[in-house]
């Protein structure tokens, strides 16, 4: 295999991978803290429609208490979610880089825009799988990249990228007009899907970084094996 010629240094992704790991265990954590939250918030509606509060104290006292909790839940969430959206973007750039090092020639995707794509309507949509696919064919196979078939994973990483995506756009713009008891509700509904959605979503996502990564360290390590057994031939005495 040749290294590309360029000043792009090979950057070994485990520290970064070791980050995003952890992180998107969190996001699972809190999503799952979430699905209860949102199952308790969506019994007190229940109870609120039906008429089971006779003390107002008491049931102002609930829906303030029911308030608190999720907003906590919600910036935390939130919180989690942008650091390791970044994380992850960072490894995107660095992979593409990693690809172009380990001799991937023609790459349609540069580093910059197979993250930029994500930020662009519509085509959003397909852009950065495309991208992403890319980087794992050249990581699997850098000489002959284009020959190669992404694995099954890609498909499901991004199934559920975009099912995430449109549920939370759903539950973005029901939340904004919800007024009635009725429609918080449905809200609620949507969310809890969208927060069951994210689970796999982050397990899919980890396993993609790690293959993709693992696909890296094994070219990098072979050219490093191959470098030292050329080496070695050289020491060793003509016969």
């Amino acid at each position: 295999m040749e290294m590309s010629e360029n000043n792009v240094e090979f950057k070994e992704p485990g520290r970064l991978t070791t980050w995003i790991k952890y992180l998107l265990y969190v996001q699972v954590a809190l999503a799952l803290i979430a699905i209860g939250s949102n199952l308790m918030e969506y019994q007190l509606l229940t109870d609120f429609q039906n008429g089971v509060y006779f003390n107002q104290e008491m049931a102002v006292a609930d829906a303030e208490s029911n308030d608190k909790r999720q907003q906590i839940i919600a910036f935390s969430y939130l919180a989690v979610f942008i650091i390791s959206g970044i994380l992850i973007l960072k490894w995107i750039y660095q992979s593409n880089q990693n690809a172009r090092y380990l001799g991937a020639k023609d790459m349609t995707f540069t580093p910059a825009w197979s993250i930029g794509f994500y930020f662009i309507p519509i085509v959003s949509l397909w852009k950065p799988y495309q991208a992403m696919k890319e980087i794992w064919q050249a990581s699997q196979n850098p000489n002959n990249w284009q020959l190669e078939k992404a694995g099954p994973i890609l498909g499901i990483w991004w199934f559920f990228w975009i099912a995430n995506s449109v549920v939370g756009q759903v539950v973005f713009r029901m939340s904004r007009r919800a007024q009635e008891i009725s429609e918080i509700m449905n809200v609620n509904l949507i969310s809890q899907v969208s927060e069951v959605l994210s689970i796999p979503l982050a397990i899919v996502t980890w396993l993609l970084i790690n293959n993709i990564s693992n696909m890296q360290k094994a070219q990098i390590e072979g050219d490093v094996e191959k470098a030292e057994t050329a080496e070695d031939s050289d020491l060793q005495p003509a016969k």
